[in-house]
């Protein structure tokens, strides 16, 4: 089962996302009315964690059991391809960095291996190295990793009421030990291996998985089928999801907090059928959802790309390079989607691990 108009919604936390590493002080996005934001737009991931776990369910619930063989070769055809692609992209730009500009250069093959072994957000020190947004592939990774177990044990014939109330408390225990790390002496501040570890750690955002797990199940058992125009309740709670963002200063929303917005978000859109699910319903609008992988992982080396271009040509207009460079962010995820992602997908798919 798919819910197309979620699909959306990935585009639109991906390209928030890349537009908080790249134009926090470009115009529209530094505008104070749009400001506060955009500065906070990395919230995005905790979506993404989120929906990860609510849409697992949705693909898997009439299934007996999962196999973890095959759902991790297909878990691994959907990432692996472009976040190997962003990789050695990278790596390529680095090494002519490193001959052009020794000075200038961090390569590491070291951080490269991390990152295409899918490993990096276990070492804190090492979490946002190379490829910087693929620590969350590492815990996405980690994610999958569980989630067989999870579904054969828990989720098949749950009793919706007592895993709901363990997830809530190990919702809770986390959030408690983020704002208990970040008051403590030990937390250094950005960048240092302590941020890393707080905010970045995989097992410091499982709840947000296992919440997206619940937020299905209730889902499945519960609203599935039952369609209503939604799209006053969801503008409703974008207001107030607004109005927290702008006014609060001493929570932390990174690890899952904001569940309390993005858990009703994502029903209210799945049971939507109002406007917002006709438009984002629309064949071009679900295309740039299904690209948003791709604009997520391959920001850093596309964004990479035309800085030296511009660099090269000693011309210095950074918002002109920002809107080339998310022109040709779209493109490349468009290209990659079509001629090798979705290619090599369906080959990893269909290959056999065990031949008969």
């Amino acid at each position: 089962m798919r819910i197309e108009q979620l699909t959306f919604t990935r585009f639109i936390a991906a390209i928030s996302i890349v537009i908080f590493h790249y134009a926090k002080d470009i115009p529209p996005f530094n505008f104070d009315v749009t400001s506060f934001f955009f500065q906070q737009a990395n919230l995005g991931v905790s979506y993404f964690f989120i929906l990860s776990g609510f849409v697992m369910i949705i693909a898997y619930w009439h299934k007996d059991k999962v196999s973890f063989l095959s759902y991790m070769q297909k878990r691994f055809a959907r990432i692996y391809p472009v976040t190997f692609l962003a990789a050695f992209l990278l790596l390529c730009f680095k090494i002519m960095e490193f001959f052009l500009f020794p000075e200038k250069s961090d390569l590491s093959i070291t951080d490269f291996f991390l990152g295409i072994s899918l490993q990096q957000a276990w070492i804190p020190a090492k979490a946002m190295s190379f490829n910087t947004p693929a620590w969350s592939i590492t815990v996405e990774w980690f994610f999958y990793l569980c989630f067989p177990f999870l579904f054969n044990r828990f989720y098949k014939h749950p009793n919706l009421k007592m895993l709901t109330a363990i997830v809530l408390l190990v919702w809770v225990f986390s959030q408690y030990i983020l704002h208990y790390l970040l008051d403590s002496s030990y937390y250094t501040g950005f960048p240092s291996a302590s941020h890393s570890f707080i905010h970045y750690f995989p097992l410091l955002h499982l709840n947000e998985f296992l919440i997206g797990n619940v937020a299905g199940l209730v889902f499945v058992k519960y609203l599935n089928g039952r369609k209503k125009a939604n799209d006053l309740a969801i503008i409703a709670l974008l207001v107030v999801a607004a109005i927290v963002l702008k006014y609060n200063t001493t929570l932390s929303f990174h690890n899952g907090l904001l569940m309390l917005v993005f858990v009703p978000l994502i029903l209210l859109i799945s049971c939507n059928n109002g406007l917002f699910s006709k438009l984002s319903n629309l064949k071009f609008l679900v295309f740039l959802g299904e690209i948003s992988f791709g604009i997520y992982i391959l920001q850093k080396p596309i964004f990479m790309a035309i800085k030296g271009v511009f660099t090269a040509l000693n011309w210095h207009q950074p918002i002109l390079q920002f809107y080339i460079s998310l022109i040709g962010l779209l493109l490349a995820s468009a290209f990659s989607y079509h001629y090798f992602e979705t290619p090599l997908r369906r080959k990893i798919s269909r290959f056999k691990l065990f031949k008969k």
